[in-house]
């Protein structure tokens, strides 16, 4: 058997700045072993800066069908024919464009995506398409008990007028149209408001070809962006909320709390406590309820980042009849977290997990890529992810300790069922 040794030395590459003629950032990250070339634009705008519900997904979704000069069928098969592969997505504040492309082809793919982002045509009939699309998934959605269960915890622990507290419904998907998605891509959709990150085998003409195609002039309607707000939650007094579900075969389980944001000095420490009780699966919570009472498949816990705040969820599935032991198993395993001292063979197995599940995260240069949008939309030091890794080493039983009785406080939790009574 290979000897197994710890993870001495843990260092993400750091990207090279680019400033382009226009203005916009690109971050590269080179690796002339990479076949293939990654390239991501992050537009600084999402679901905080829309007016209406689905305006941020549905504009970054509709980028790919159409253009001034291309068809949505167009565009797929000229991406297709290069074999690249093109992602669409949107973030509370953020949206995201990414193409992965080999390398000989990047100067033809990457044309086709700033075509779609500096020209986008949001046809009508493509629009009708994919909201019927995401209608059709919205309402399969809408009876599965972990969406509803997942959906009323955030309305709960933020308010229904919060941004994260507020989900479409099926009228929502009437009432949007073309012009509303032309206005939030007006104002959020420039080069002044967007910045760029390439990885992979990032040659001199892949470079030449960024700076000709997003980076050589101002596009869109360059204006100052305001910094979004993030209001203040109006979390719920309540404990339990129980969702009725008649035909449901099992319950959804989530129980929430609010724990300090990403720059708060216990943060990297809290994550290694929440991964003990519940974030892999040789945890507490799965080695009780999973192995032992046989009350679920999986129970996990974890730590949801949101701008300005974080929150700690437990969430699991099980039979409707095993849903309060199943609940109540979870207050003991944080009841001891919060009286007795981790065993030292368990802690060193937690930190085990989190440092080689640190290194599997970025162990190529494209996925490095992930790393530092992560800190820069974020706001992050450049050291984050050292100081993460210094985190899991160095912590205590006695801070674990600790921690457990500052943040699991019982009466701070929001309980969650969906299900059958």
């Amino acid at each position: 058997m290979p000897a197994i040794n710890d993870v001495a030395d843990f260092k993400i590459k750091r990207p090279e700045v680019m400033i382009m003629p226009n203005g916009m950032k690109l971050f590269v990250m080179n690796a002339d072993t990479e076949a293939v070339v990654r390239f991501d634009l992050v537009i600084g705008s999402g679901q905080l800066q829309q007016s209406f519900p689905l305006q941020a997904m549905l504009t970054n979704r509709m980028l790919r069908e159409g253009t001034k000069s291309m068809s949505s069928a167009a565009i797929a098969e000229k991406l297709d024919f290069y074999g690249a592969w093109l992602d669409l997505s949107s973030a509370v504040n953020t949206g995201f464009v990414t193409l992965y492309s080999l390398g000989k082809y990047f100067d033809n793919t990457l044309e086709i995506v700033a075509d779609m982002v500096r020209n986008p045509s949001f046809p009508e009939r493509e629009l009708k398409i994919v909201t019927e699309m995401n209608r059709q998934q919205f309402m399969v959605n809408s009876h599965r008990v972990e969406v509803m269960a997942r959906k009323s915890l955030n309305v709960e622990m933020f308010g229904k007028g919060h941004p994260l507290g507020r989900y479409a419904k099926f009228e929502d998907y009437d009432r949007i149209d073309s012009e509303m998605l032309r206005d939030f891509y007006m104002k959020n959709y420039h080069s002044g408001n967007c910045s760029m990150y390439v990885s992979g085998n990032v040659t001199e003409d892949v470079l030449k070809c960024i700076e000709k195609c997003l980076g050589s002039e101002s596009w869109g309607v360059v204006s100052d962006m305001k910094k979004a707000v993030m209001p203040k939650p109006e979390k719920s007094d309540k404990r339990r909320i129980f969702i009725e579900k008649e035909d449901a075969m099992q319950s959804s389980v989530k129980m929430g709390l609010f724990v300090p944001e990403r720059k708060h000095k216990d943060f990297l420490d809290l994550r290694v406590m929440v991964t003990l009780l519940g974030g892999y699966f040789g945890s507490r919570l799965m080695k009780n309820i999973r192995e032992d009472k046989g009350y679920t498949y999986g129970i996990g816990s974890g730590v949801i980042s949101y701008p300005e705040l974080s929150m700690m969820i437990v969430t699991t599935e099980t039979a409707n009849q095993y849903v309060e032991p199943l609940i109540e198993e979870v207050y003991k395993e944080i009841g001891l977290l919060k009286r007795e001292l981790v065993d030292k063979a368990e802690l060193n197995m937690v930190k085990n997990y989190m440092l080689g599940d640190l290194c599997r995260a970025y162990e190529s240069v494209l996925a490095v890529s992930d790393a530092w949008i992560f800190t820069n939309i974020t706001g992050l030091e450049e050291d984050f992810f050292e100081k993460s890794a210094d985190a899991i080493r160095n912590i205590s039983e006695n801070r674990i300790l600790e921690l457990a009785n500052i943040y699991l406080k019982e009466e701070d939790i929001l309980e969650v069922v969906a299900g059958k009574a």
